[in-house]
Parts: structure tokens; C-alpha cells; sequence
């Protein structure tokens, strides 16, 4: 398959071989969104009508905090806060019934303008592999030798293959995910098993011997969510 606009990206994503691609590629899609909508983009009015809309959910809140630009999150939280004001907390008029205030709120509790944006790209992002999984062998080999795929990902991956491949390339390729994911969760369970039983005091001692368990609660966290433990 030759690479075009729209394989290169996907190539690159899943050449390093290193932890989840789709996390990666999530991973890569937050970022450029933060970093667009913390800088000039803050400023746009149709941009600004969406992120007083949808506002933030706690992950890209935290994400944008550590850019350290600090006054464009506040600008955009003074106008967020504000319509909040307006549209979900005034005072209901005599005929506003008190279900159609709580849909209200539940709605602006439920919604982020960066997890859309991310959706969106995400959603085109994986036409393009499910298209390379089915013509391309090359990279059906490199989708097989990705360290894992995390349980949130591998389920959204063989959610959409029926509807992305026909029948008998999205078994093969749910095959591949639930290969990649038993593959970590069998190691990850051998490491905490182990960390876990360095804490018998028969194996206590100075030449304790820990191996790869040291991190495998954090690693473990990463792949049952997809998040990096903090």
C-alpha cells in the first residue's frame, strides 16, 4: 500500500512499537488541541462560542493547567462561568419546569470542547486504519507487534471493526486486538502478582529481588484506563 497524506500519520503513530497507538495517538491529538485552544485560537469568536458551550472536562482542565498560561484559561473560564450563570443556574422563570433545569445541567456536566475535537479526529484517524489493516500486509505485521493494546482501546477498536471491515477481516483483526491485550494483562498480572509478594517478609532482605514489579500498579492503571497514573 503506498503511503499517502493519509498513512503517514498512521505510520508514524504506530512505528515506535512502544505502549498503546491509539493511546498515542489520542495522546497527540490532546495536545495539539490544548496547545491550540490555550493560544491564539482563545481569541476567535466561533472558537469561543464552542468552549462556552461545551466547556472542559477534568483531564483537559488539568492538561491545560500545565501549560502555565494561566489568563487564557481564565478568560475562557470567565465566559464559560458566565453562560453557566445565564443558561443553567438563574433563577427559572414561572412556566420553566425543574426537569427541563436539571437536563440542563446535566448537559453542561457532560460535555468538553477538546473531547469533540479529539472524537472527531479520532473517528477519521481510525477509517484510515481499518482501510491499512485490510490492503496492507505491512501493516497488518506492524499493528501485530505493538507492545499492547489497553482495555478501553481494544474495546472501541473491535466495537467499530464490523462496520469498518467485512466479516472475515474484522475477526481477524479482533483476534490481533485481544492478542495484544492478553499479551499485557498476562504480564501485568505475573509483575503484580509479584510486587504483591514481595511484601512477605520471607522475601524481604537485602538482595530482594523486585524485577519488573517496581511500577506495575502504575502500569497496570495505564492499561486498564488508557491514562497514565499520576
Amino acid at each position: 500500500m503506498r503511503e499517502s497524506i493519509l498513512t503517514i500519520p498512521i505510520n508514524e503513530i504506530f512505528e515506535p512499537r512502544e505502549g498503546c497507538p491509539i493511546c498515542r495517538m489520542r495522546d497527540m491529538l490532546e495536545q495539539r488541541t490544548t496547545e491550540y485552544i490555550m493560544g491564539a485560537a482563545m481569541m476567535e469568536p466561533d472558537v469561543r462560542i464552542e468552549t462556552n458551550r461545551l466547556g472542559f472536562c477534568k483531564t483537559h482542565f488539568d492538561q491545560m493547567l500545565k501549560q502555565k498560561n494561566r489568563l487564557s484559561l481564565a478568560l475562557m473560564l470567565q465566559t464559560r462561568l458566565e453562560t453557566l450563570k445565564k443558561d443553567v443556574y438563574s433563577k427559572p422563570s414561572f412556566f420553566e419546569s425543574k426537569q427541563k433545569r436539571v437536563k440542563s445541567l446535566s448537559k453542561s456536566n457532560s460535555t468538553c470542547f477538546v473531547c469533540s475535537k479529539v472524537d472527531w479526529a479520532m473517528e477519521r484517524l481510525l477509517v484510515t486504519v481499518f482501510d491499512m489493516y485490510k490492503n496492507s500486509s505491512e501493516f497488518r505485521s506492524l499493528f501485530k507487534e505493538q507492545e499492547f493494546i489497553c482495555a478501553p482501546h481494544c474495546e472501541m477498536l473491535c466495537t467499530a471493526a464490523p462496520d469498518a471491515l467485512d466479516r472475515r477481516t474484522a475477526l481477524d483483526f479482533r483476534d490481533d486486538c485481544f492478542a495484544l491485550a492478553r499479551k499485557q494483562i498476562e504480564l501485568l498480572y505475573k509483575d503484580v502478582s509479584h510486587f504483591c509478594s514481595m511484601f512477605d517478609y520471607r522475601n524481604n532482605g537485602e538482595n530482594a529481588d523486585w524485577g519488573n514489579s517496581r511500577d506495575s500498579v502504575e502500569r497496570s492503571v495505564e492499561f486498564l484506563t488508557s491514562r497514565k497514573a499520576k
